[in-house]
């Protein structure tokens, strides 16, 4: 098992890693496997980064980010012109109908909110948009009507979990009530666990994902 000092280094070191991120503006405590990001970053995109970059470190049981987005004035937009920005990278989504789907601009936060029929075009107006200058947040309230949920949503999952290199399906419990699936087991890493979650989002019909996988905890050896 890691202890707190190790899993520290390790994320300071995955944090040194990533090629848009200044590791010395992003500040990295643990207690108890629980990561707490603080600092300051100048886009969203470095926020996601160094989010995305946390999770890939094994032992990190969860994580919680306090990262501020300060803008310099050269990526500084009006609410109108990232509104304007927002709708045309949506245009030219191909994965994204931006006719169902409304945005709120406000102080750099976006709000998005509609109807789409599966988790991706969800998620695919949500991507579409981190990187525009001016983002500091956004709130992704879409939602997913599906027309049909086909009666075999499970094994489509567990094949998914198959094919997926990061995924050990021999772990992973599925469960499927109604549109809701339920997935339980051990992983081990964040990463994975989170991997898992988007590969059940990807079955047709699904509405609903509950991830109680846990996150195995790995044994070291140590020498004298």
């Amino acid at each position: 098992m890691k202890s707190d000092a190790q899993i520290q280094k390790d994320v300071l070191e995955q944090l040194k890693w990533e090629p848009i991120l200044i590791a010395n503006e992003i500040g990295v405590s643990v207690k108890n496997g629980v990561v707490t990001l603080s600092g300051q970053v100048n886009s969203y995109t470095k926020k996601l980064a160094a989010e995305r970059s946390v999770k890939r470190v094994v032992g990190v049981k969860a994580l919680a980010e306090d990262i501020q987005i300060g803008v310099s004035p050269s990526y500084q937009k009006t609410d109108t012109e990232i509104a304007a920005a927002v709708l045309n990278a949506l245009k030219w989504h191909t994965g994204v109908d931006e006719e169902k789907i409304k945005i709120k601009v406000e102080d750099g936060i976006v709000t998005l909110e509609g109807e789409v029929e599966w988790e991706y075009q969800k998620t695919s107006a949500e991507s579409s948009i981190e990187n525009l200058a001016g983002v500091r947040s956004v709130l992704n309230f879409v939602t997913i009507k599906p027309k049909l949920v086909p009666l075999d949503v499970k094994e489509k999952i567990k094949s998914s979990f198959q094919r997926h290199a990061s995924i050990d399906a021999r772990q992973i419990k599925v469960q499927v009530i109604g549109a809701k699936v339920i997935l339980s087991g051990k992983v081990r890493s964040f990463a994975e666990k989170e991997d898992a979650t988007d590969a059940a989002w990807l079955a047709p019909g699904v509405t609903a994902v509950e991830n109680k996988i846990e996150i195995e905890e790995e044994e070291y050896a140590y020498y004298e």
